[in-house]
């Protein structure tokens, strides 16, 4: 996998891969951990405190932003919890990348994913308090703006974004084109996720709220890192995906990967938006912008203290007559794994591992 920096000072990308200490290249990627057979999302913790970001709708769609410690319960393993924090994170500081395919499925649509993504940036970042940073990627992932709190150096980041490589380019049917022209015809999503989280979002802030957001059909045609193994990098590291299904309608290789898109979506505590058509995209980004100012962070120490690697389901309750009545659905992690005392897991990559 490679991480390219951008050139500031140019609309060009560069002619070679590049790796500038700024920017070191990820040598590791995570393993897989086992899944629970439900397909519950986990996550693992390095520490006795176990942290959870809630998210609450009604039946109409509605945020519900007036919840109480004394409204909900935690189990875990079916034993309820004690619960040390309970609190709207609306106030707390957002880490975001904006991750954005520009592979050759994207080329009609990207003018539009550039203007929702500008007006995005615009409405959701807090001056002083907000940061985030801008990815592309095809078989190679490029930081064209690192993490920052400067509003001008993200639009103009999105802005110089382009589609280099094609449908048309015939080194794209060159079979001797050289490894890294072959890297940049394809698409490496999962690669993508785990690079923008290595590289970006896990330095910053412990109680800062990752989120990443996705552009993308999901099919994955490079990545050595597998969803399932993505999916548990980015709960390691409490981040939050959210992803946009789009792409060129008339594009005749591949397809628009629902599947994918909502698994990573959904494991990590996110959801995905599939736009009906490039016009609706303000829609979805407006409604990343609603959840990420309506979450409510929760913290316990787990009763069974055990440090045995194992899985602890956890299950969050509404205790309030009143709102059980409304049947509010809750959004949020579904398990982790507990520490293992035999010593830390280093999660070793599998550089040669492909999804297919």
């Amino acid at each position: 996998m490679l991480l390219c920096a951008a050139r500031a000072q140019t609309n060009a990308a560069p002619a070679q891969t590049q790796r500038p200490a700024a920017q070191p290249t990820p040598t590791q990627t995570p393993t897989p951990m086992p899944t629970p057979a439900d397909g519950e999302a986990v996550e693992r913790i390095e520490s006795d405190a176990t942290n959870l970001l809630l998210t609450a709708k009604d039946s109409k769609g509605r945020f519900v932003t007036t919840l109480r410690p004394e409204d909900v319960r935690v189990l875990e393993d079916g034993v309820e919890q004690q619960v040390s924090l309970f609190e709207r994170e609306a106030d707390a500081p957002v880490s975001l990348a904006l991750l954005v395919d520009t592979s050759a499925s994207q080329e009609k649509v990207l003018k539009e994913e550039q203007d929702a993504a500008s007006a995005f940036v615009r409405a959701v970042l807090r001056p002083g308090k907000d940061s985030a940073s801008v990815l592309s990627f095809t078989g190679i992932t490029r930081l064209d703006q690192p993490l920052t709190k400067d509003t001008d150096r993200l639009l103009g980041a999105i802005l110089r974004l382009k589609v280099e490589y094609t449908a048309d380019n015939p080194v794209c049917r060159d079979e001797n084109a050289s490894d890294e022209d072959a890297l940049r015809c394809r698409t490496g999503v999962w690669d993508s996720v785990v690079l923008s989280i290595r590289e970006v979002l896990s330095k910053t802030p412990e109680r800062t709220r990752r989120a990443i957001v996705l552009l993308s059909d999901g099919d994955d045609t490079s990545s050595k890192v597998r969803i399932y193994q993505a999916v548990e990098y980015a709960v390691r590291n409490d981040t939050v995906v959210y992803s946009i299904g789009i792409r060129d309608k008339h594009f005749r290789e591949g397809e628009l990967r629902r599947d994918f898109l909502r698994d990573i979506s959904e494991q990590t505590g996110g959801r995905a938006f599939f736009p009906k058509d490039p016009e609706d995209l303000p829609a979805a980004f407006a409604q990343i912008e609603d959840e990420l100012r309506s979450q409510y962070l929760i913290s316990y120490t787990p009763a069974n203290r055990a440090s045995d690697g194992s899985l602890r389901k956890v299950q969050i309750e509404i205790t309030n007559p009143g709102l059980r009545k409304e049947r509010l659905r809750l959004f949020y992690r579904q398990g982790y794994y507990a520490r293992n005392a035999s010593g830390p897991d280093t999660h070793s990559p599998r550089e040669n591992q492909h999804r297919r």
